[in-house]
């Protein structure tokens, strides 16, 4: 970046590793003390987010360089917004999209492979999650009913996971870019991105949201291997057939992505603690209510649990 910007005057701020309103105010006025034209937001989803928030804060462009593709953040005109101790806060939502998205899958192939199979499992929820929606009569996180355009969006997205996702995987392991990378990158922050927006989050990404409420080594996961898990639960909590399930379960684990609670690193949980992951993911400030706004807590705990048994089966077939 810095021979990028060689020649041009710019201002660099480190950002400190979470993406809390406090971080956001704080490196808003950092720019607002220089002359700004341009917010550049480079590296992964949760610099992206403030990034997002900087520009809309000092009212000047954004330009989004993502070193992976770990996420869908990079073309959202949403912030996921955390406290200082990592637990999950609000959705802030702004007037406009990011500007430009700049995305070199020379760079993105670079990161560990794990960041890759992070974003196709947090693709992977897109179509679930707006099928979901639809089916519910919600509202898209953009506003308003989801769109045709929205919800044609994630089911290529998923589409596109299923048919090139493994061969994409296998040649990032080996550092090479083939069209079937290029697609993966695509679906990854392009088409999930537009799709989660236009189409609708609902039990996985609140259910992802639900595992801030507890602490220990499941803070270590990305968040798209946690979501990847989540979008087990709720496939259990659509009571999906079990061949439905095997399908996604069977993708997510040949890409590396957790599970099971031993990968989760959830065997130590209490159930008082599994109930604090359900009850913050039913909580109005969720979308829960996206799937099915009377689903209980203690239905989510039990959607967890079930994951486990459904993989176990699986392994022993």
């Amino acid at each position: 970046m810095e021979r990028a910007l060689e020649g041009f005057p710019y201002h660099y701020e480190a950002f400190t590793g979470e993406a809390s309103l406090d971080e956001m105010v704080r490196l808003a006025d950092a720019v607002a003390d220089v002359t700004a034209d341009v917010v550049i937001g480079l590296g992964g989803g949760k610099i992206i987010d403030v990034a997002k928030g900087i520009a809309a804060a000092c009212d000047l462009p954004v330009v989004i360089v993502p070193t992976t593709v770990s996420t869908d953040a990079p073309t959202s005109a949403i912030s996921v917004l955390y406290t200082e101790d990592g637990l999950f806060d609000h959705y802030r939502f702004y007037a406009k999209n990011p500007d430009l998205v700049l995305v070199d899958t020379q760079i993105v192939i670079q990161a560990p492979i794990r960041f890759f199979a992070s974003g196709m499992a947090d693709a992977l929820a897109t179509c679930a999650e707006a099928l979901a929606t639809k089916a519910s009569g919600e509202n898209a996180l953009a506003g308003g009913l989801p769109t045709i355009a929205g919800t044609a969006i994630a089911e290529a997205c998923e589409e596109t996971l299923f048919r090139e996702g493994l061969s994409a995987f296998a040649a990032v392991q080996k550092g090479l870019v083939t069209p079937a990378v290029e697609a993966i990158v695509e679906a990854n922050t392009l088409l999930s991105g537009l799709g989660f927006e236009n189409g609708g989050l609902a039990a996985a990404h609140a259910i992802h949201n639900g595992f801030t409420a507890i602490k220990g080594e499941v803070h270590r996961l990305t968040h798209g291997e946690i979501v990847g898990f989540c979008l087990l639960v709720q496939l259990i909590l659509e009571e999906r057939p079990q061949e439905e399930f095997k399908r996604y379960s069977r993708f997510l684990t040949a890409i590396g992505m957790p599970t099971t609670l031993a990968e989760m690193h959830l065997t130590g949980a209490t159930r008082e603690e599994l109930l604090e992951i359900g009850k913050l993911a039913v909580a109005p400030s969720n979308t829960m209510k996206n799937l099915n706004k009377n689903i209980t807590a203690e239905q989510v705990v039990a959607a967890i649990l079930a994951v486990d048994t459904f993989i176990g089966k699986e392994e022993t077939e």
